[in-house]
Formats: structure tokens, sequence, C-alpha cells
């Protein structure tokens, strides 16, 4: 290809490059989905991450040369979309990987090839940039490639040098980056400098494992990990002044700009930006929703909501006040499908979740403008020029107006938000939410209240009947009454009878099905409001309305483990209340599937002995096959009958008392087993404090002591495979190792100190005098506060009347440094402590001591040589 290649568009870009790579024996790979199977990260956020597993190690490769266009999505810097030429939160990454075949020599020539052969890209126009010190990889550009020295830029490890964690495979980077200006020459090249230079190729060399001590070895098998951005090789190609000019971008942007009647061209800056926006963000809309993600205020998401509402916002801006956001995403799968059929194939649920995200926000959003409006008016009458946290909160909490966008309209009337007041009111609710045994969306609660007129409260029939048939009568979409809900919709739904146990006296709800005529919800909660019963589900199919007439089923093996834990807890405070103390009371509790925790008022911890009578006291109990007996009876009966009434509960003139005779009797509106023999097994793995005067004890019974059995013995089975030891030679083994590691422990101290003391033995030639007196000032690498105080007392016992400052980095974000000052020292009116502390926060520490010895810390390792030069100046002046 010429050094002026014809207009490629996006799509021709990404074939040839995949091409190119597929000729050269590389497997080409379809992307991966943005829903990454790594779980430290959130999204998929770089191309290189689903080969991650095989550059660690811990998964072989099919092939050993792959080639990939993978999607990503990166929100760290939301705040730039749209503002400079090149920020976007979707983008995708154009990579060949070598596994453990071609390294540095041929990634680099092919790296070449493609971008000045295929590409067309002059020599001229190319930079590129190693790793300070891979001398490697310098040669090969110079001797094998022809790059001239001066457009070779060696590079330090914040820009060059590829980790994939604190320790682990990593390597160098060499990129290239294309020169818009080389007719200003090779003088002072300054790759930071984004107008002139725009880096479009990385090429990662993966050749050493770093261990925890940071130390380099090479690899066996050596890895080449490399990315090319398409949007910046679209920009480049297609001659436009930023990304969002590309054809991958601008048709959107075109779109939003035709439904809001503005000319992209022909617009101020401001409306620029946030067409930019609806063009980047649309992009990585659709492409979250075909991998299945769905908007919600946690996780990925709640980064999917996030989006939406911002498009929404900046669609506002520009003028369009209707919903719009599914003509921009028809534009947006149009562009994609090729590449990515699944847009088209998943075109329907992209719309709908678009249609209902935005209809709900966009009344979100009228209510909290019109609100924002007057608190901005007000805080400028009052001269100010930040908004409150309170202020920002009650948008958020009562209105339901996200902070980010409280913080963008805020600052685009020039002023800021009290973001750290916004925090503290944020956990005083959550503090006050996790003082409350239940909890519901408020907005829910409103819509009930509402309802409360018009329907009749749920009739539970859940302690004799698994199902019944019921009548929808109200469903509710994130908070909203709706009339009907399709597949796909998480609901909340309100039947006039119901078998599904609510929330309530630490039994979490029931699980189940709500099923009709073509519909199926899977119920995963039951929460109790205003005398509703609610039922937090997902539509698996067909359409649910009001009116429908419904079967509603529970999971009778979620409801027996509920209940075998329920009724296990009443059995365990009868238990403490024999064992340990009558006085014993409730202070809480969890009942759920897989386990149950109590809380109880205890001054003391138990003793070893007294748990394992408690369990044997249960488990004897459960073995005797005590029959539950349950009544209604008036309350001030049940009292004097000697029930224990449950934590936290509210009791009405009539209550449900729980009876299993001579053993436990309890007012409790929970399910339980009808004879304890059905509980099975009870086996307590934790008791600790939680509070002042407050005990918790964890435990499990019936079906899901076998879930705990089974991880225990795979643990056991892993200890004593790993020990080589019998099962019950581990506890043996174990103390040995312990005793062995304290050993080693001692005479690493020890070590330390010498190795201390021998680095500092090298400082007294550097002694310098000050008058009457000598000063030793200097940092000691890898010095821990111990050894460094060794050190200094010892240094300043061989030169006698002075003042030695050392400092030390001991591990990363801590800095130590101790001063030791002689008597003489001490008379001039110098103290160590005093000394110590002032020096110490430059490094933004602090600390003190005696006037003769004293210690400090500090948190910015970058300016321990400032603090030692400072240390020094004093010393000279006070002592000279």
């Amino acid at each position: 290809m010429s050094s002026n290649p014809q207009y490629l568009s996006g799509n021709e870009i990404r074939n040839i490059f995949l091409d190119f790579f597929a000729q050269r024996g590389h497997q080409i790979l379809p992307s991966a989905s943005l829903v990454p199977e790594d779980p430290t990260v959130l999204l998929t956020i770089a191309g290189m991450l689903p080969f991650k597993p095989i550059f660690l190690g811990q998964r072989t490769p099919e092939f050993k040369r792959a080639t990939t266009s993978q999607k990503c999505i990166r929100t760290n810097d939301i705040e730039n979309v749209g503002r400079t030429k090149r920020h976007h939160t979707f983008f995708e990454m154009l990579g060949n990987f070598s596994f453990g075949d071609y390294f540095k020599e041929q990634a680099i020539a092919w790296g070449w090839e493609i971008s000045t052969q295929v590409f067309g890209f002059s020599p001229q126009n190319l930079v590129v940039s190693v790793f300070e010190d891979d001398d490697e990889a310098f040669e090969i550009w110079r001797d094998r490639i022809g790059v001239s020295v001066a457009r070779i830029k060696r590079l330090g490890e914040d820009d060059n040098f590829w980790v994939s964690g604190p320790t682990g495979p990593c390597g160098p980077c060499s990129e290239i980056y294309y020169d818009f200006h080389p007719e200003r020459g090779d003088e002072n090249i300054d790759l930071e400098d984004d107008t002139r230079f725009i880096e479009f190729y990385n090429l990662v060399f993966m050749q050493y494992n770093r261990d925890a001590s940071g130390n380099l070895t090479p690899l066996q098998n050596k890895n080449i990990d490399t990315g090319m951005g398409l949007d910046r090789m679209a920009q480049i190609l297609q001659k436009v002044p930023n990304n969002y000019e590309t054809d991958l971008v601008f048709p959107i942007i075109q779109t939003a700009g035709q439904i809001a009647g503005v000319n992209y061209h022909k617009s101020d800056e401001k409306t620029k930006t946030s067409l930019k926006v609806i063009g980047d963000h649309i992009r990585a809309v659709i492409h979250m929703i075909a991998d299945e993600i769905r908007a919600s205020n946690v996780g990925r998401g709640y980064v999917l909501r996030r989006l939406i509402r911002r498009v929404v916002r900046h669609g506002r801006l520009i003028g369009i006040s209707g919903e719009f956001t599914t003509q921009v995403a028809e534009t947006a799968i149009a562009l994609s499908e090729s590449a990515y059929p699944n847009v088209r194939q998943r075109e329907a649920a992209i719309k709908a979740e678009l249609q209902r995200e935005e209809s709900n926000f966009l009344r979100t959003l009228d209510r909290g403008e019109k609100l924002l409006e007057e608190i901005i008016q007000e805080v400028k009458q009052q001269g100010k020029t930040s908004i409150s946290g309170e202020s920002a909160f009650t948008l958020y909490d009562t209105h339901g107006f996200p902070f980010e966008l409280t913080q963008e309209i805020a600052e685009e009337n020039n002023l800021t938000v009290d973001v750290e007041g916004f925090q503290k009111a944020m956990e005083i609710q959550q503090q006050e939410s996790r003082g409350a045994h239940e909890t519901i969306d408020l907005t829910v609660q409103g819509s009930l209240d509402k309802l409360a007129e018009h329907i009749q409260v749920t009739e539970f029939l859940g302690y004799t009947q698994p199902a019944t048939t019921a009548k929808v009568e109200a469903i509710l979409v994130e908070g909203v009454c709706q009339e009907e809900a399709e597949a796909g919709t998480e609901v909340q739904i309100v039947l006039d009878k119901t078998p599904f146990y609510a929330e309530s006296g630490g039994q979490i709800g029931d699980r189940g099905y709500i099923s009709g005529d073509g519909i199926l919800v899977r119920v995963e909660d039951v929460k109790k409001e205003s005398d509703f019963f609610v039922h937090f589900g997902r539509m698996e199919r067909g359409t649910l309305r009001v009116g429908d007439r419904v079967t509603a089923q529970i999971d009778p093996a979620c409801r027996r483990r509920a209940q075998a834990n329920h009724t296990a807890t009443h059995l365990l405070q009868a238990a403490l209340k024999k064992i340990v103390d009558d006085g014993i009371s409730q202070a809480g509790s969890l009942v759920s599937f897989d386990r149950l925790r109590f809380d109880f008022n205890c001054p003391r911890a138990l003793t070893a002995d007294e748990v394992q009578q408690i369990e044997e006291q249960v488990n004897t109990w459960i073995a005797e096959a005590y029959v539950a007996k349950v009544e209604v009876l008036p309350l001030a009966e049940a009292k004097a009958r000697g029930a224990v009434a449950m934590f936290g509960e509210k009791y009405g003139d009539e209550v449900r008392v729980v009876d299993f005779s001579g053993v436990s009797m309890e007012l409790c509106g929970g399910t339980h087993v009808s004879n304890t023999t059905e509980i099975g097994v009870f086996k307590i793995i934790s008791e600790a404090g939680v509070a002042s005067g407050v005990r918790r004890i964890e435990a499990v019974s019936g079906p899901a002591i076998l879930d705990y059995l089974n991880v225990r013995d795979k643990v056991v089975k892993d200890l004593s495979d790993r020990f080589k030891v019998k099962p019950e030679e581990l506890p043996d083994r174990i103390t040995s190792l312990q005793s062995e590691l304290r050993t080693a422990e001692k005479q690493l101290e020890s070590l330390k100190g010498q190795l201390a003391i021998a680095k500092s033995d090298s400082l007294l030639q550097t002694a310098e005098v000050v008058g009457d007196s000598k000063i030793i000032v200097a940092q000691l690498e890898d010095v821990d506060p111990e050894s460094l105080k060794t050190a200094a007392e010892r240094l300043l016992q061989k030169i006698g009347n002075g003042a030695v400052v050392l400092g030390s980095v001991p591990e990363v974000g801590k800095v130590s440094i101790v001063a030791a000052f002689s008597p003489e020292v001490n008379k001039k009116g110098l103290q160590a402590g005093k000394f110590v502390g002032a020096i110490a926060k430059i490094c933004g520490g602090g600390g003190g001591g005696r006037p003769n010895l004293a210690q400090a810390g500090g948190r910015d390792a970058s300016k321990l040589p400032e603090a030692l030069a400072q240390a020094q100046t004093e010393l000279k002046s006070a002592l000279g």
C-alpha cells in the first residue's frame, strides 16, 4: 500500500488487521464477552484480559498464536469522554498474541510491517518508545528495522513496563506513535504532547516473573501481547480531528443531532461535547445489554444504568425532550452488527431495556432538575460556591437523582459539591438501614401506600399450603406501578394471597415461582410492607398483567432448610439459657437457607466446653423427637405461660406461639419443622463477640450440614495431601511448622539487624564535622524500623559527640526515620523527639521520643530525600 492510502472504514481496518495476522499463522478468535471470567475486574477492560489465565500459567492455550478484535469498556475517567480527542468508555482493541512462540524481534517486525507497508504510514510519521533498560528492543528498532535513534525514546516503568499485579508475569513494552507534525523535527520530541503524537500500537514483551521481593527472573515461555486501538487508527487513516468524527461513532452523533435539530459542525463546544457523550455511551450500552448485563444499582448493572442516564441527560442538554435512546441505538447496532452479530440478535432486549430505563429516568430527571435548579439559585444568592452534601444527599436519597449528575450540573454552573458531606450523610443512612430488620425500596413503599385503599391486604397461607392460586393485585417495576411486565423484567408483585413467607423475625423470605398461562416468574425474595407481601423476582417468560390468575408455589427444598434452621435457633436459645445463664436474651438473629446466626446478650466469651455442651444438648433434643405445637393465643396468656418474645418484634393482641413442650416456647411468626427429628443434625461453626456485651453463634443444621462437611472434608484432604500426613496428624505437623517459622523469624530479625549494622558502618566515612560535633544523615535501603534504630545508636556511639539521622522505606507506602543525638547536641537546644517529628511531616507523617533517641514514620516515600536534606540543613545551622 502506498504512503497515502485511500480512505479506510473502521470495518476495513479491523478486517485488514485480522487478515494480516491470520496469514501469519494466527487463529482469529471472536471477541470475549464484556462480562469477564476474571473475578477481580467488573468489565473486560483490555484486549489481553481473556488470555490472562494463559499468561499466568493457569490454562494451556489451544493455539500458539491468536489475533482478536476485543470490545472493551473503561469508566475510570468517564468525565473526560467528549472533552478530549480520544477518551472513550467503549473501544475496540485489535491484538496479536504469542503464547511461548515468537517473541520480541518478530513482534516488532510485524508491528512495523503492518504500520508502514499495509496501512501505509511513512516512517517519517512514526516514533517508537522502549522501556528505559530494554537495550534489546532498542537495538532491534535501530538495527533490524532502521528507525533513527532520534525517533526511539526510552521511557520509565510507569509508561513502558507491563505488570499483571504485585507478583507474576511482567515485562517491558514498546509503543508506536503517529506524528502529525514531523516537520517540527526530531529535537526535543515530547511524546506527552497529544497535539502532535498519538500512540496507536503497544507491544508487551512478557519475559519475566516478579516474586514477592520484587526480583525478576526470566520466564521459560515468553509471551507477546500487542494492542492496536481501532478508534485511534480510524482517526489517523480517515484524517479527522478526533476519534468521535470517525465512521465508527459519527453516524450515531448525526442521528442524535437530527433528533435534536442541531448540526454538529455548526454547534458550540458544549453541544459538541454532549453529542460526543451520546455517541460514545450508546455504543457501550448496546454491547453491555447484548452481553446480558441488566441495569441495576450495583456492580456492572450500575455502570450500565449510569451510562444510559448520562445519554438521556446529555440529550436533554441539546434540546431533546422526549425519548430517543432506541433511535440512536438503532444506528449503533447497524454500525456494529457485521463484527458483533449478537447486537442485532439482541436488538429487542436492547431497545426494551433502554426504553424502560429512559422512561423511568426522565420522570426522576424532571423532579430532580427542578429541585436542583432551586438549590443552585439559593446557593448563588447566598454568594456561596458549593452545594452542601446534605442537599445533594436529599436529591439522591429522597428523589433518586444521581449524585454524579448533581456534580455535573453544578460544574456547568461553576459550582462544586461537598463530596465529604454527601458521603457522611450516606454513611448515616446506611447505619440506620443496618439497624432495621426489614428494608424495602422507598419507592415501592410509597406506591404500596397509594394502593392500600384500593386492594386487599395479602392473605398468608404458607403455614399449611406450599402452593395456591392467586390474583395479581399489583405489579411494580423499579418501584413504579405498572399494568403489565414482560419477560426479562425485574418485578415486585403483590398477590391477594400467597404461600410465600415474607422476611421477618430474622427469617429470610421464601423462594419459588409464580406461574400462569405462558407466564413464569422466578421469585427470589419476599418482603412484607404495609400488610402486603411483596414478591421480588424476575420475569422469565410471558407477559404478566394486573388481574391475572396465577399459581404461587414455594421452593420446598429452600423452605425445609429455613424451617430446620429456624427451629434450631429456638433450641439454641433454650440450650444457652440452660447451660450458660438463664438470663440470656436474644439480641438479633438471621435464619437463611444455608446457616443460622444468633446474637445474645452475655458479658463474657463462652468456654470451649460450654460450646460443646450446647451443641450436644441441641442434638439431644433433636433426637428426642419433640413435636411442635402451634397456637394463636392472647398476648397476655402467652406471656403467662412463659413464652419467650423474639427480639425486635412487635406483637398485636393475639400472637402465634411455637411450643416444643418442655424445651422451648416462643412467640414467633416463622415457619418451623413439625418434629425436631426433621432437623437432623446441628453444628456450631463459631462463637465470637460482635459488640460490647453481645456474643454471636453461627451454626448450620439439617441439609446444610452436608454442604458444610463437604467443604471441611475437602480442606482436610487438601492439607493432608500438601503436608503428606494423615488427617489426624495434621495438628502436630502444623505445630511443628509454626515452631520452625518462629525460629526462622527470630533468625531473620537477627540477620536484618546485623545487615543494618553492616550497612551503617560504611556511613562512618561520610561523617561530616560541624563545629565541634559530627553529623551523619543518610538513607538505608530496605531496613525495618527496629534495625534502623539499632544502626543509629551504634553510629552515634562510634562518632561520640554528634547527631545521626537515618531514613528508610521498609515497605511500600511506609517511611521510617530515626534521630540519635549525643548529650552535647542536646545542650545546644536540639531534642531528637521534636526534631524527627518535624522532619517526618515532610513525608506526610510524624512521631517523637526522648531527647537523645526518637523515631518517626511517614507515608510518602518520594519525599524522604527532601526530608533528609532538610534534616542535614537544620543540623548544620544549629551545630555550626
